[in-house]
């Protein structure tokens, strides 16, 4: 008799406003080999009217957020996501265009167990190209290229759910920008590993940067501050921002830009930013020699 397959179940938040892109990803999904992956679509301040039958809806009736939406969606497979052994986290404007995506990661946390956390590669269906800031790594290098990481891609990546349930959700507070990298570190801190994996491919339209907004910014940079104050050991606080601020400076954002970094860098200062369980040195060293040290 064959081992029983790990069982995986997809978390989809939407605000609604994207329904012939939510319904290719859910056929995507669908299309996968194996067992069915049990799907949860979150409507994050919306209703959810028309989905499939065999998808599980839950309307929020305001927008938590990116981390707060899809902590909602972990919750819906049972306390830390417990009823399924691996979630799946898609951005709900992408698809999966193989079928033997969830099979690979399937086989992938079988083959080793701690891996934790599988991040995808994101493509523009169009031209098939990966954008530099997709690859969760600091040196340029080919995105088709798998390698231990440090951090993942928030709308395109696997989690074992056992991981939730060990080291806790993703920040609700964040809303958006870094929630990610705060599991990422915790992640690692309690032993796990994460993988970018080249061959498993999320295609996604490929959106500029330039046309982010003042709260875009805003909150990139309070929760940068946030996440050191909640994660790294106090020596590490002062250097990691001051990286940060410089490498900010460098960029030469715009004027608004660059205020409203400002402003959410202070903001990050003065409000609470949540539990602190800063990371042991032997984890600055283990991301160290992963090739990102948290200073950077």
């Amino acid at each position: 008799m064959a081992a029983a397959q790990l069982s995986v179940g997809a978390v989809i938040i939407t605000m609604g406003d994207r329904p012939a892109e939510l319904g290719r990803l859910l056929q995507s999904v669908a299309a996968q080999e194996g067992d069915p992956v049990q799907v949860v679509v979150v409507g994050n301040g919306t209703e959810l009217p028309g989905l499939p039958s065999w998808v599980r809806t839950v309307e929020l009736p305001e927008n938590l957020g990116i981390p707060g939406g899809r902590n909602v969606g972990i919750e819906a497979f049972g306390p830390g996501g417990g009823e399924v052994d691996v979630l799946l986290f898609l951005d709900d404007d992408g698809h999966l265009p193989d079928r033997e995506t969830v099979q690979r990661v399937r086989q992938a946390f079988e083959a080793d167990p701690r891996l934790g956390i599988i991040s995808f590669r994101i493509t523009d269906p169009e031209t098939g190209t990966t954008a530099r800031r997709h690859v969760p790594r600091l040196r340029a290098s080919d995105p088709a290229r798998s390698s231990r990481v440090t951090t993942f891609l928030g709308g395109a990546n696997a989690v074992r759910s056992q991981v939730f349930q060990q080291v806790g959700p993703l920040p609700d507070r964040f809303f958006y920008a870094h929630e990610e990298t705060d599991l990422a570190w915790r992640a690692l801190d309690a032993g796990w590993s994460i993988d970018y994996r080249g061959d498993l491919v999320l295609h996604h339209p490929t959106t500029s940067p330039a046309a982010r907004h003042a709260l875009y910014h805003r909150m990139l940079a309070r929760n940068r501050v946030w996440l050191s104050r909640r994660n790294l050991p106090l020596p590490l606080i002062p250097v990691y921002l001051l990286v940060w601020l410089a490498i900010t400076l460098a960029r030469r954002p715009s004027g608004p830009a660059l205020r409203a970094w400002l402003g959410g860098f202070a903001e990050g200062w003065r409000t609470p930013c949540g539990p602190r369980h800063p990371m042991s040195w032997r984890t600055v060293w283990r991301l160290t020699r992963l090739g990102r040290p948290p200073v950077v």
